[in-house]
């Protein structure tokens, strides 16, 4: 089994590693290198020859580019992001006469240290997160190979995985590593092979997607405009750098070939000035529009990720979001777990943690999506008039976009309601260094307190331990070694009531609450990551 050209060449399969992730995209590609820095061995196995060279998710958020910050991407790539910068708040809904209804401040402070809401060019994001996988110690990228099946080996915890090369299916060879993990996208050959049910939110709708480039300089009023027109639902969005897109919906009246042409896009994006004279088509593709979600996303030692184990409309710009979130999220459980430093049980929350943010954010796209399509003219206008009275009312705020927390049951300690919801990351000084938080204290599991030194509140033997699973300590206090240069951890205590949290590296507050009851959450973080008496034993992963 040979890789592609733009990974390491190896002579021969590597039969044996910690584990094999199907499905080359991001969220397979992200995992790699999350799991290849923590000392795993890691084979992606990635279908299609090279990479897809056109553009398909194109919006993602401040959290997303945080854990791309923590796999070493946003050092060299930053701008590879294009921030909103839109004047109403980011996100607009009009009417058919161009009428705002509605506006989601997309452009506020967001927790992560990033700006709200970015665009980008996904062809550039691959490339990147490929190139930074294939540099990555014990990873390989094998491009060109095709899964067929799995099976879980007796007698140990394994898998074995039946691949073959996708031009030549005569072609067979086997794999065997301690985990599998499903990212192969929403028709999910793994998915399906483990027999998951999915379970649907009941929307469907048909849409052109087309994406261009502007040969003259465009002006917006919004990151996101969502034309709510009974006659023709359509979006308008930044997709990164010098690029733009339109969606359109279906209508009954027209076929799915009849929309899927480049005449019919000119024609639908004429009204906003975009003609072949001051556009360049880059493609037109019709996209289903749906809301799914996988029943369970693991079965013994396999995983699911990404659109493998979630769908949802790309009204809020969530999609991608959400698979990077099931990269983080999947990968420090995995790494601890191989390392001795968590039980496997740590495993046993990654489904249902996920499963139930997602879910919010899945239901919350659909309900805007269920706005926008709204095909009869006197429900629409209703609708309209309903919009336009919550958005005159003085006292409505601008709404934002959803913040769910994490699934029950969640890997937190239950305290002030803070638990299970996103930590922040802001701006720091340091030992003469400033910067984000994570680049200048660093990642993993993150103590905080902005009253004294955490370390003087642990024993010995905590903080020992604390240290070992890759904890770091901040004292942001007016005596501290770690200046709060924004008040950003201020603000953010403030709003909590509280002046200590420790977070997850995730970025998930695992607990907060008084700075005395730090020890409290070393000893209940011992006990979650480590139930039983003494060092949990390490298992080897198969052997060669």
């Amino acid at each position: 089994m040979t890789t592609s050209s733009t990974s390491h060449p190896t002579a021969h399969l590597r039969r044996a590693v910690d584990c094999v992730i199907i499905g080359g995209g991001p969220v397979g590609l992200l995992t790699a290198v999350l799991l290849g820095q923590a000392g795993l061995r890691v084979s992606v196995v990635e279908r299609w020859p090279q990479r897809y060279p056109l553009p398909r998710a194109c919006t993602i958020d401040h959290e997303a580019l945080r854990i791309l910050q923590a796999a070493g991407l946003m050092r060299d790539h930053a701008d590879l992001f294009e921030p909103s910068q839109g004047e109403r708040g980011g996100y607009e809904f009009r009417n058919g006469e161009g009428e705002l209804l509605q506006a989601i401040d997309w452009n506020r402070p967001a927790e992560s240290g990033w700006a709200n809401t970015n665009g980008f060019y996904q062809p550039d994001l691959e490339s990147a997160l490929e190139s930074l996988a294939t540099a990555t110690p014990g990873v390989t990228v094998h491009r060109g190979w095709t899964f067929l099946a799995l099976a879980h080996e007796h007698g140990h915890e394994g898998v074995s995985v039946r691949v073959s090369r996708t031009e030549q299916p005569g072609e067979v060879e086997l794999l065997r590593a301690r985990w599998l993990i499903g990212a192969d996208g929403a028709n999910s050959a793994v998915r399906s092979q483990l027999g998951i049910e999915v379970e649907d939110s009941g929307f469907q709708a048909d849409w052109l997607v087309v994406d261009y480039r502007p040969k003259v300089e465009e002006s917006w009023s919004a990151f996101v405009t969502q034309y709510c027109d009974p006659a023709q639902p359509a979006t308008a969005v930044n997709s990164g750098p010098g690029r733009r897109r339109f969606e359109f919906m279906r209508r009954a009246d027209m076929t799915v070939d009849a929309l899927d042409r480049a005449d019919t896009a000119w024609r639908l994006m004429e009204p906003w000035g975009v003609t072949p004279e001051t556009a360049q088509l880059e493609r037109h593709a019709v996209y289903t529009f749906r809301g799914r979600w996988a029943r369970t996303w693991r079965s013994r030692n396999v995983f699911l990720a990404g659109d493998a184990a979630h769908l949802m409309p790309p009204f809020l710009g969530q999609g991608l979001c959400a698979g990077l979130r099931d990269a983080r999220a999947l990968s420090w459980r995995l790494a601890m777990t191989h390392q001795g430093l968590a039980t496997p049980s740590v495993l046993d929350t990654y489904g249902p943690e996920r499963s139930g943010h997602v879910r919010e954010i899945i239901d919350a796209a659909v309900a805007a999506g269920r706005v926008i399509c709204e095909l009869d003219p006197i429900k629409a206008a209703a609708r309209d008039a309903e919009m336009r009275r919550r958005f005159r009312d003085p006292l409505a705020d601008t709404r934002q976009p959803p913040h769910p927390r994490l699934g029950e049951p969640s890997l937190t300690m239950a305290r002030t309601g803070s638990e299970g919801r996103l930590a922040p990351q802001g701006r720091v000084r340091s030992g003469g260094r400033e910067g984000l938080f994570d680049d200048v204290v660093g990642q993993g599991w993150q103590l905080i307190s902005r009253a004294a030194n955490p370390a003087e509140c642990l024993g010995g033997t905590d903080m020992t331990w604390f240290r070992q699973i890759g904890g770091v300590v901040a004292d942001l206090s007016m005596r501290g070694s770690v200046e709060d240069l924004d008040g950003v951890y201020a603000r953010w205590f403030d709003e909590h009531a509280c002046d200590a949290l420790l977070a997850r590296p995730d970025f998930y507050v695992f607990a907060a609450g008084e700075h005395g009851e730090i020890p409290a959450f070393v000893s209940h973080l011992r006990r979650t990551l480590q139930p039983a008496v003494g060092r949990p034993h390490r298992r080897r992963s198969p052997a060669t």
